[in-house]
Protein backbone atom coordinates (compact mmCIF):
# COMPACT_ATOMS: atom_id res chain seq x y z
CA UNK A 1 0.00 0.00 0.00
CA UNK A 2 1.06 3.79 -1.10
CA UNK A 3 1.16 6.08 1.57
CA UNK A 4 -1.36 7.80 -0.33
CA UNK A 5 -3.45 4.91 0.04
CA UNK A 6 -3.20 5.16 3.65
CA UNK A 7 -5.09 8.37 3.70
CA UNK A 8 -8.39 6.80 2.76
CA UNK A 9 -8.02 3.98 5.30
CA UNK A 10 -10.37 3.88 8.36
CA UNK A 11 -13.09 6.83 8.36
CA UNK A 12 -13.57 8.35 11.70
CA UNK A 13 -17.22 8.80 12.15
CA UNK A 14 -18.86 11.71 10.00
CA UNK A 15 -15.70 13.54 9.77
CA UNK A 16 -14.56 11.03 7.48
CA UNK A 17 -11.18 11.36 8.44
CA UNK A 18 -8.88 8.31 8.07
CA UNK A 19 -6.35 7.49 10.77
CA UNK A 20 -3.86 7.47 8.22
CA UNK A 21 -4.21 10.84 7.73
CA UNK A 22 -1.10 11.84 8.45
CA UNK A 23 0.95 8.58 9.24
CA UNK A 24 1.13 8.29 5.04
CA UNK A 25 3.67 10.26 5.68
CA UNK A 26 6.10 9.67 8.26
CA UNK A 27 6.83 5.76 7.15
CA UNK A 28 6.31 5.18 3.34
CA UNK A 29 5.19 1.26 2.92
CA UNK A 30 7.33 1.30 0.09
CA UNK A 31 7.38 -0.90 -3.51
CA UNK A 32 10.29 -2.46 -4.08
CA UNK A 33 9.49 -3.80 -7.08
CA UNK A 34 8.74 -7.12 -6.80
CA UNK A 35 6.82 -9.37 -8.82
CA UNK A 36 5.18 -11.22 -5.66
CA UNK A 37 5.62 -9.87 -1.98
CA UNK A 38 7.38 -12.44 0.53
CA UNK A 39 5.92 -11.27 3.54
CA UNK A 40 2.42 -9.79 2.44
CA UNK A 41 0.70 -8.93 6.22
CA UNK A 42 3.46 -6.65 7.85
CA UNK A 43 4.84 -5.04 4.46
CA UNK A 44 1.84 -2.59 4.85
CA UNK A 45 2.53 -1.55 8.21
CA UNK A 46 2.72 2.02 7.89
CA UNK A 47 2.13 3.93 11.26
CA UNK A 48 3.92 4.52 14.24
CA UNK A 49 3.01 6.28 17.25
CA UNK A 50 4.07 6.42 20.92
CA UNK A 51 1.68 6.13 24.28
CA UNK A 52 0.99 4.27 27.66
CA UNK A 53 -0.85 1.54 28.31
CA UNK A 54 -2.04 -0.01 31.77
CA UNK A 55 -3.25 -3.19 32.94
CA UNK A 56 -6.70 -2.94 33.48
CA UNK A 57 -6.58 -5.53 36.25
CA UNK A 58 -3.79 -3.21 38.14
CA UNK A 59 -3.90 -0.06 36.60
CA UNK A 60 -0.80 1.02 38.60
CA UNK A 61 0.95 -1.79 35.92
CA UNK A 62 1.90 0.62 33.35
CA UNK A 63 4.42 0.65 30.18
CA UNK A 64 5.13 2.68 27.36
CA UNK A 65 3.93 1.05 24.23
CA UNK A 66 5.77 1.14 20.40
CA UNK A 67 2.43 1.00 18.53
CA UNK A 68 3.42 0.03 14.53
CA UNK A 69 -0.34 -0.43 12.91
CA UNK A 70 -1.65 -0.56 9.19
CA UNK A 71 -5.38 -0.74 8.10
CA UNK A 72 -7.97 -3.46 7.79
CA UNK A 73 -10.72 -2.58 6.00
CA UNK A 74 -12.32 1.26 6.09
CA UNK A 75 -13.12 1.03 10.24
CA UNK A 76 -10.24 -0.55 11.63
CA UNK A 77 -6.19 -0.39 12.40
CA UNK A 78 -4.72 -3.24 13.84
CA UNK A 79 -1.15 -3.12 15.69
CA UNK A 80 1.80 -4.91 16.87
CA UNK A 81 3.43 -3.62 20.05
CA UNK A 82 6.84 -3.16 21.20
CA UNK A 83 8.60 -2.30 24.39
CA UNK A 84 10.99 0.30 22.55
CA UNK A 85 11.49 1.41 18.89
CA UNK A 86 14.79 -0.05 18.86
CA UNK A 87 16.18 -3.64 17.06
CA UNK A 88 16.23 -5.39 19.98
CA UNK A 89 12.58 -4.14 20.88
CA UNK A 90 10.92 -7.21 22.57
CA UNK A 91 6.86 -7.63 20.88
CA UNK A 92 4.47 -7.21 23.94
CA UNK A 93 1.23 -8.02 21.91
CA UNK A 94 -1.08 -6.27 19.61
CA UNK A 95 -3.92 -3.88 19.31
CA UNK A 96 -7.21 -3.24 16.85
CA UNK A 97 -8.19 0.27 16.90
CA UNK A 98 -11.96 0.81 15.30
CA UNK A 99 -14.08 3.87 14.87
CA UNK A 100 -16.72 5.00 17.33
CA UNK A 101 -19.35 3.90 14.69
CA UNK A 102 -18.02 0.35 14.90
CA UNK A 103 -17.96 0.57 18.81
CA UNK A 104 -20.88 1.52 19.08
CA UNK A 105 -22.72 -1.11 17.10
CA UNK A 106 -20.80 -4.29 19.51
CA UNK A 107 -22.66 -6.45 21.84
CA UNK A 108 -22.63 -4.90 25.39
CA UNK A 109 -21.03 -7.78 27.02
CA UNK A 110 -18.11 -7.22 24.73
CA UNK A 111 -17.61 -3.22 24.76
CA UNK A 112 -15.99 -4.12 28.33
CA UNK A 113 -12.55 -5.18 26.54
CA UNK A 114 -12.06 -1.91 24.45
CA UNK A 115 -10.59 1.39 25.79
CA UNK A 116 -11.22 5.09 24.69
CA UNK A 117 -8.31 7.33 23.37
CA UNK A 118 -10.16 10.74 23.87
CA UNK A 119 -7.56 11.49 27.11
CA UNK A 120 -4.55 9.92 25.70
CA UNK A 121 -4.84 12.53 23.10
CA UNK A 122 -5.95 15.16 25.15
CA UNK A 123 -3.63 14.49 27.61
CA UNK A 124 -0.92 14.51 25.80
CA UNK A 125 0.13 10.98 26.19
CA UNK A 126 -0.23 9.82 22.83
CA UNK A 127 2.42 11.37 20.39
CA UNK A 128 3.75 10.36 16.67
CA UNK A 129 7.36 11.12 16.64
CA UNK A 130 7.89 10.74 12.70
CA UNK A 131 5.61 13.31 12.07
CA UNK A 132 5.01 17.07 11.19
CA UNK A 133 3.54 18.94 13.39
CA UNK A 134 0.60 19.69 11.16
CA UNK A 135 0.44 16.01 10.26
CA UNK A 136 0.34 15.01 13.77
CA UNK A 137 -2.77 17.36 14.60
CA UNK A 138 -4.57 15.79 11.86
CA UNK A 139 -3.82 12.39 13.15
CA UNK A 140 -4.33 12.86 16.82
CA UNK A 141 -7.88 14.72 15.62
CA UNK A 142 -8.63 10.80 13.47
CA UNK A 143 -8.01 9.05 16.13
CA UNK A 144 -9.18 10.58 19.43
CA UNK A 145 -12.64 9.19 19.29
CA UNK A 146 -11.84 5.88 18.57
CA UNK A 147 -11.77 2.78 20.78
CA UNK A 148 -8.63 -0.04 21.05
CA UNK A 149 -8.52 -3.47 22.06
CA UNK A 150 -5.15 -4.64 23.52
CA UNK A 151 -3.72 -7.01 24.70
CA UNK A 152 0.27 -7.74 26.12
CA UNK A 153 1.21 -11.40 25.57
CA UNK A 154 4.74 -10.26 27.08
CA UNK A 155 3.28 -8.78 30.29
CA UNK A 156 6.71 -7.92 32.01
CA UNK A 157 9.06 -7.25 29.43
CA UNK A 158 12.10 -7.56 32.50
CA UNK A 159 11.74 -11.22 31.44
CA UNK A 160 13.58 -13.07 29.18
CA UNK A 161 10.85 -14.76 27.86
CA UNK A 162 7.33 -13.82 28.02
CA UNK A 163 5.81 -15.21 31.47
CA UNK A 164 2.00 -15.50 32.98
CA UNK A 165 -1.53 -14.91 31.33
CA UNK A 166 -1.97 -12.53 28.57
CA UNK A 167 -2.94 -8.66 30.10
CA UNK A 168 -6.34 -6.93 29.02
CA UNK A 169 -4.57 -3.23 28.85
CA UNK A 170 -6.62 -0.15 29.15
CA UNK A 171 -6.31 3.74 28.54
CA UNK A 172 -4.69 6.47 30.50
CA UNK A 173 -8.22 8.75 31.46
CA UNK A 174 -7.43 11.02 33.41
CA UNK A 175 -5.12 13.24 35.42
CA UNK A 176 -2.90 12.40 37.77
CA UNK A 177 -3.38 8.76 36.78
CA UNK A 178 -0.04 8.10 34.85
CA UNK A 179 3.37 6.83 36.18
CA UNK A 180 5.21 10.37 36.57
CA UNK A 181 8.56 8.68 36.11
CA UNK A 182 7.18 6.56 33.37
CA UNK A 183 5.61 9.99 31.30
CA UNK A 184 9.02 12.12 32.19
CA UNK A 185 11.49 9.50 30.88
CA UNK A 186 9.44 8.42 27.75
CA UNK A 187 9.57 12.85 27.30
CA UNK A 188 13.01 13.20 27.80
CA UNK A 189 13.33 10.72 24.93
CA UNK A 190 11.72 11.78 22.15
CA UNK A 191 11.95 15.32 23.66
CA UNK A 192 8.70 16.33 24.30
CA UNK A 193 6.77 18.10 26.99
CA UNK A 194 3.39 16.18 27.81
CA UNK A 195 1.44 18.96 29.18
CA UNK A 196 2.65 21.45 26.95
CA UNK A 197 1.27 18.58 24.14
CA UNK A 198 -1.85 18.56 25.95
CA UNK A 199 -2.43 22.59 26.51
CA UNK A 200 -1.90 22.81 22.93
CA UNK A 201 -4.63 19.64 21.33
CA UNK A 202 -7.33 20.77 24.04
CA UNK A 203 -6.79 24.59 22.52
CA UNK A 204 -6.81 23.56 18.89
CA UNK A 205 -9.82 20.92 18.76
CA UNK A 206 -11.47 23.33 21.90
CA UNK A 207 -12.06 20.13 23.87
CA UNK A 208 -11.56 19.22 27.28
CA UNK A 209 -9.52 17.07 29.21
CA UNK A 210 -12.03 14.19 29.99
CA UNK A 211 -12.04 12.95 33.33
CA UNK A 212 -12.75 9.16 33.88
CA UNK A 213 -12.04 7.25 37.24
CA UNK A 214 -9.69 4.03 36.91
CA UNK A 215 -11.21 0.45 36.23
CA UNK A 216 -12.05 -1.12 39.45
CA UNK A 217 -13.01 -4.27 38.23
CA UNK A 218 -12.69 -6.17 34.63
CA UNK A 219 -16.14 -5.49 33.54
CA UNK A 220 -16.09 -1.71 34.02
CA UNK A 221 -17.25 0.15 30.28
CA UNK A 222 -14.86 2.83 29.45
CA UNK A 223 -16.14 5.68 29.03
CA UNK A 224 -14.81 9.02 26.87
CA UNK A 225 -15.26 12.24 28.80
CA UNK A 226 -17.36 11.60 32.07
CA UNK A 227 -17.55 9.81 35.40
CA UNK A 228 -21.00 9.50 35.08
CA UNK A 229 -24.24 11.15 33.28
CA UNK A 230 -23.79 11.74 29.73
CA UNK A 231 -20.47 11.02 28.22
CA UNK A 232 -19.90 13.96 26.13
CA UNK A 233 -17.62 16.49 25.41
CA UNK A 234 -20.19 19.02 26.12
CA UNK A 235 -21.35 17.65 29.58
CA UNK A 236 -17.56 17.30 30.91
CA UNK A 237 -17.07 21.50 29.36
CA UNK A 238 -20.35 21.80 31.72
CA UNK A 239 -18.56 20.25 34.47
CA UNK A 240 -15.69 22.47 34.51
CA UNK A 241 -17.88 25.54 34.15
Amino acid sequence: MQRRDALKQLGMGAAGVGLGVAAASQVDAQDHGHAESKMPPVEHINLYFCGFHMAKSNPKFQLETQHYCCAHGDEMHQCVLYDKSTPDAKLLGVEYIITDKMYRELPEEEKKYWHPHTYEVLGGGLIAPHMSQEEEDAFMKALLPTWGKAWHVWPDPTTKVPMGDPLLMWSLMGDGQANEEMEAARDKQFGVDSQEIAERRQKLFDLPKPDVPLPTNMDFIGRQWTAEGPDTAAARKKELG
